[in-house]
């Protein structure tokens, strides 16, 4: 039994960090130059001189960004970014605020090529307003709840992250448009869970239809901690299971745990004890450990 249980945790704990584990902070060549193609695509003028700001400014193309309860801007020269980089930050830095109790501090936006450090890259995205870079923190608890975030973030095909080791930073070059329909769909989402006891947040991606990465992403969540009574925004974006915020979840397992009831089963997946009774040809309200129910969530009548 011992060995089961751990077997069962050591399945759960790779399934929660494998998303974590395809991407890295190392940057490449490759990952640089991927970031010049997006913004060539999408059309960016990569600005030459401070002096075409004000034009790209006044057309839209480009939108201020300014320092707020949330954010501190560190010897910013041009304070500038294309709206989903500034959409991106104004979201980030509320979410690390409330996850670390400090701002979130900028260390670079917009830089144009006659201004651009020596040791950067050719093909940097910087010109174009689409990259920002972000102050590594001193406490570790606050640097990996970023990291984790930056690294949901781009295993949903957002962005890009590198730490980079000369000055030590977070480079960030955001897709904007991937970004900005990204944020779409979480708005417009109004499903929301509340986690009850013996809730993990991997079955809880799992019953939803998303991905841990997008879970994690919406709710500022960096590892796997949630609380009883916590509640959850569920992102509109469907996994496999093409859940929507109008439709339910198909069918799934639940293994009976310790303390279970089909009372507190039917709650949790907003059901009824007489729709679990059916679906299981179960004759009394009598659970065992480990036995295996088929549920349909959200089947309560």
């Amino acid at each position: 039994m011992i060995f089961r249980k751990l077997a069962i945790l050591a399945v759960i704990f790779a399934a929660s960090v494998s998303v974590a584990q395809a991407q890295t902070l190392r940057g490449s060549r490759d990952s640089v130059q991927r970031q010049y193609n997006i913004a060539v695509q999408d059309g960016f003028v990569f600005v030459a001189s401070a002096g075409e700001i004000p034009g790209l400014v006044e057309s839209g193309k480009l939108l201020r960004v300014v320092e707020n309860r949330n954010m501190i801007l560190h010897d910013v020269s041009n304070p500038y970014a294309r709206p989903a980089v500034k959409l991106l930050l104004d979201r980030l830095s509320a979410q690390y605020r409330r996850a670390c109790g400090e701002k979130l501090t900028v260390t670079s936006l917009l830089r144009p090529q006659n201004r651009q450090p020596a040791n950067a890259a050719s093909n940097s995205v910087h010109p174009a307003g689409m990259a920002v870079d972000l102050r590594i923190p001193d406490r570790g608890r606050c640097r990996s709840w970023l990291e984790q975030t930056l690294l949901s973030l781009e295993g949903s095909g957002v962005l890009d992250v590198t730490r980079e080791r000369w000055p030590p930073h977070y480079h960030v070059a955001v897709f904007t448009t991937p970004y900005q329909n990204y944020v779409a769909t979480l708005t417009n989402s109004n499903q929301e869970y509340r986690v009850r006891r013996g809730d993990s947040l991997w079955e809880i991606a799992q019953t939803m239809g998303v991905s841990l990465a997008q879970l994690r992403a919406v709710n500022g969540i960096s590892g796997d901690l949630i609380n009883i009574g916590q509640r959850l925004q569920i992102p509109a974006i469907a996994s496999n299971t093409a859940v929507s915020a109008a439709t339910t979840v198909d069918r799934i397992e639940y293994t009976v745990r310790r303390g279970d009831s089909l009372w507190r089963i039917a709650r949790r997946y907003n059901t009824s004890v007489a729709q679990i009774m059916r679906q299981n040809n179960l004759n009394s309200d009598v659970l065992e450990v480990n036995q295996v129910l088929q549920i349909t969530p959200g089947s309560s009548s």
